[in-house]
């Protein structure tokens, strides 16, 4: 119970950080005097600096415990409050955008893993539902930026006060979480093999990327679809993405308390599901068909990387988690990345119903592959030895 508490505490941080910086990212764009051209660059930093540290915090975790999930935290929120009191310009816009990436990307990997050992423990479906709470928390981090705006507050003054609330948060998961794990008995056996366990993960963080860019896609697009496709006013077009976000979050709770539904349905039949949303998106001529179209597509897509992940790093014993997880996630982290990219490209040349077409077949391709990935990584993860020497059954 312990564990489980310090990993939903860890995402309602992380997810709260994601909906203030969301809200209050026009703000950060008016204060350091950049355009369009000169944010599109700066932001692309966050993911320059968040893919190296995911790959480094695996050993980190692995050697002082997935409880620094919660110092990670402390870090993104003062990292948050740097960049909205120091970005006066392109250059320290820049190096802001670094800083958080990096504490976003190291924060993440900690988050996961933390996540994964306490299901290991547990047998329930924590990593959805820790999911589920990030997906709210985004919801609840960007209303309240809005609201704190709306009385006149500053964005410094926006980034402390969700610091604080993620400090709290970050000092529970740290005293709850996990310690340093015991090194098991077969550790030294998987280093002498590391590049043969280690490519299973990159097979599984490739097929997850599909997952992530079809998500991201959808939260990135959304409101720019009703904007440019059905001409919805300002106010409307905002719904967009706070319906994808809000049905991802209910997904999630609704199957990480359950265990009804084997994980093999989940993974491609909530693939399927995102591809039927996706092509209501793209063939929706008014804004309630496109709204439910994007609710279909967020009840699918929601689902996918947390059972990927969870599947993919089950029986990974304690000492390698956080490699584990950190190869599975920077992996993964590429499509988040390039998920939006992918679709202005396509919508330039197909576009941006089209380019919607083409985010259906990420998903497709999500569905066959991911039950191919996961038993791939089944059959590599060697049974632990017991103190006799034996493979211990599972």
């Amino acid at each position: 119970m312990r564990s489980i508490l310090a990993s939903h505490s860890s995402f309602a941080a992380f997810g709260l950080f994601w909906g203030t910086w969301g809200a209050a990212l026009p703000a950060l764009r008016d204060a350091s005097q950049v355009g369009g051209a000169g944010l599109g660059t700066a932001l692309l930093f966050v993911g320059l600096a968040g893919l190296p540290a995911m790959l480094l915090t695996g050993r980190a975790v692995d050697r002082h415990g997935a409880r620094i999930a919660g110092p990670l935290l402390v870090a993104l929120a003062v990292s948050g409050v740097l960049i909205a009191v120091l970005a006066r310009d392109l250059p320290t816009l820049v190096v802001g955008m670094a800083l958080v990436g990096a504490a976003s990307g190291a924060a993440d990997v900690a988050a996961n893993a933390l996540a994964g050992l306490a299901e290991q423990r547990s047998g329930g479906r924590v990593i959805t539902v820790s999911h589920g709470v990030f997906s709210s928390a985004v919801v609840v981090g960007s209303l309240g930026t809005g609201a704190l705006r709306a009385t006149g507050a500053g964005v410094s003054t926006v980034f402390a006060a969700a610091g604080a609330l993620m400090t709290v948060a970050g000092v529970v998961a740290f005293l709850l979480g996990d310690g340093p794990p015991t090194a098991s008995p077969a550790r030294q056996d998987r280093r002498r093999h590391g590049l043969r366990l280690v490519l299973p993960f990159v097979a599984v963080g490739l097929v997850g990327a599909l997952g992530f860019a079809a998500e991201n896609a959808h939260q990135s697009w959304s409101a720019i679809i009703l904007a440019d496709e059905l001409g919805a006013a300002v106010g409307i077009t905002a719904i967009a993405p706070a319906i994808f976000a809000l049905f991802a979050a209910l997904t999630r709770f609704g199957v990480g308390f359950s265990t009804l539904i084997p994980t093999g349905v989940l993974l491609v039949g909530g693939a399927i599901t995102g591809v039927l949303g996706t092509l209501i998106v793209s063939v929706g001529q008014n804004v309630p068909v496109v709204l439910g179209g994007l609710a279909l597509a967020a009840i699918g897509t929601s689902v996918l990387y947390p059972t990927l992940l969870s599947r993919a790093t089950r029986d990974v014993p304690a000492d390698q988690r956080g490699r584990a997880t950190s190869v599975v996630a920077s992996t993964s982290y590429l499509g988040f990345v390039l998920g939006p990219v992918y679709v202005g490209l396509l919508s330039g040349a197909v576009g941006l119903r089209g380019a919607m077409v083409g985010v259906a077949l990420l998903v497709a391709a999500f569905a066959l592959l991911a039950p191919a990935v996961t038993r791939d990584r089944e059959h590599a993860v060697a049974p632990e030895p017991t103190a006799e020497g034996v493979p211990a059954t599972r």
